[in-house]
């Protein structure tokens, strides 16, 4: 077996996961952790968005993003993707939630099931990092404003003709003033008024 073989037997995650180690200490130990990081995921499976310290969310992205990995993979009918499932969500309604919600919607999906963004510090409070951690394709309105520029929207068009009317006033200004200073009358050496037009050219003498 080669090793592209090898990499069909396992879900590969979308996400980087960073090799140093995190700062989740708990009073109960190793158990406490798992027993917070599985809070977490049930939370972001029910909510589909959850604030939370940005450690914690850093870790418990890669245990959603596994999870729903499986389920799209192997699907409700295997043992091993049903029992992780059972043992990641506390509340039992969301498996049926992961396997007939969130399944059909990423089974397309060519990226990372999840997204994370980094939030506010709390002042006054401890210097922590918070982060927002969501499932894509949620009901809520977007954290990322909108960049795009729809030029065919009604007060887009009628600024734009605005636009227009205003360079246009200003074009004809400009051609006024230009067009009075080339017709102001120069007093000429015999005394005579002659426009700038009519003003005699300087010639070279011949040698």
């Amino acid at each position: 077996m080669n090793q592209a073989e090898v990499t069909k037997l396992m879900s590969q995650l979308r996400i980087a996961i960073r090799p140093r180690h995190r700062n989740l200490k708990n009073p109960d130990g190793p158990e406490g952790r798992l027993n917070k990081l599985r809070k977490t995921v049930t939370a972001l499976v029910k909510h589909e968005r959850i604030e939370l310290n940005h450690q914690r969310a850093d870790e418990a992205r890669g245990y959603a993003e596994r999870l729903i990995s499986d389920a799209i993979r192997h699907g409700d009918c295997h043992k091993p993707t049903m029992e992780m499932a059972d043992y990641w969500l506390l509340e039992k309604q969301l498996v049926h939630k992961l396997f007939k919600v969130l399944v059909p919607r990423f089974e397309e999906y060519k990226v990372s099931a999840t997204r994370m963004y980094k939030a506010p510090k709390e002042y006054p409070g401890w210097y922590r990092k918070r982060a927002v951690l969501e499932l894509r394709g949620n009901p809520y309105p977007s954290l990322l404003p909108n960049q795009s520029n729809n030029r065919n929207l009604l007060h887009n068009v009628l600024m734009d003709e605005a636009k227009k009317d205003y360079r246009r006033e200003k074009y004809a200004e400009i051609a006024s003033q230009i067009g009075s200073e080339g017709s102001q009358p120069v007093q000429g050496s015999a005394g005579e008024n002659m426009t700038s037009s009519e003003q005699p050219k300087a010639t070279q003498p011949q040698t």
